[in-house]
């Protein structure tokens, strides 16, 4: 035990692991008087400490340097152990010459190239006509007939959509009518939606109802192969209505001038337009043109003769 005693703690706790040689975590310290700088220079007070070598420490210290020496003689035993090694690799070209014999004896020749017998098949064709069906995938029997569907008359087939359709709009937070879903023609079902809440469906400028119509048009038309018809809370009889309305001062152009142009129509309103145009004029050239903006709208004219 030595009594050091410093201007500070720091160096008070240097000078007492010079003078025990050893490290500051080494020693087990206590500190009898800690430093002032007093006031003006007066009353000034030095760190004194008593310090002394931990014995635990030093315990653990000397175990560590035990540790160290051991794992210092098994790697020079290792050493010693590897060294015989040396003259197994003496022998290695040997083992190599004998595999490479091996491998020229199992590669096959075929089309001027060395390949492995397990490239190549040795099997009789019978055999491989016997085993073909093992590279069959094994399909559930539930879905070897997706379009199975077509099956069915149309009636049933809309049957089968007015539960499918009403099962996905039972969680909806509008108030509508139960969804009925009945033939329009052969190849076209007509879904319709009426209730208390059926014309918030439309949204403003129709949005929603074009998002419903293009969602149940590819569900139908995909499965069924069928067309769809969709009328929420009489919009689309509407929208028919106002364009056989616009379309009378069309047709005075077409029968006037033998060709017109309409305005630029909204997607509901483009398709009406042309499936009206084209019943009543069929002998002339009915399309859907478009602006540089992706704005729609229908030429009539006459087709060009050779």
């Amino acid at each position: 035990m030595i009594k050091i005693e410093s201007t500070t703690l720091e160096g008070a706790y240097q000078d007492a692991a010079s003078s025990l040689e050893c490290s500051v975590t080494q020693l087990k310290i206590e500190v009898v008087q800690y430093p002032s700088s007093g006031f003006l220079g007066l009353f000034k007070k030095s760190a004194i400490i008593v310090a002394v070598i931990d014995s635990d420490i030093d315990s653990e210290s000397k175990k560590e340097e035990e540790l160290t020496e051991i794992k210092v003689k098994e790697k020079s035993k290792a050493k010693t152990y590897s060294k015989p090694q040396k003259q197994k690799k003496q022998d290695k070209p040997t083992v190599k010459s004998e595999i490479k014999k091996e491998l020229e004896q199992s590669h096959t020749i075929l089309n001027d190239t060395i390949m492995p017998q397990s490239f190549v098949s040795t099997q009789d064709e019978e055999d491989e006509e016997d085993d073909i069906t093992s590279y069959l995938a094994d399909y559930d029997d539930e879905f070897d007939n997706l379009d199975g569907e077509d099956l069915k008359s149309t009636g049933e087939i809309a049957k089968v959509v007015q539960t499918d359709i009403n099962k996905l709009f039972s969680s909806i937070c509008f108030e509508i009518d139960k969804i009925d879903v009945s033939v329009y023609d052969e190849n076209t079902l007509l879904i319709e939606f009426k209730g208390e809440d059926a014309a918030l469906l439309i949204g403003k400028e129709g949005y929603r109802y074009k998002a419903l119509s293009y969602m149940i048009f590819n569900w139908i038309n995909t499965k069924y192969q069928l067309q769809l018809r969709l009328e929420i809370a009489e919009f689309l009889k509407n929208q028919e209505e106002s364009v056989s309305r616009y379309l009378s001062s069309v047709k005075e152009s077409v029968d006037r001038d033998g060709r017109a142009q309409t305005k630029v129509l909204d997607g509901v309103l483009v398709q009406i337009a042309l499936r009206e145009l084209r019943e009543i004029y069929p002998d002339k050239y009915v399309a859907i043109r478009s602006t540089r903006d992706g704005l729609k709208y229908i030429i009539i004219n006459d087709y060009h003769s050779n």
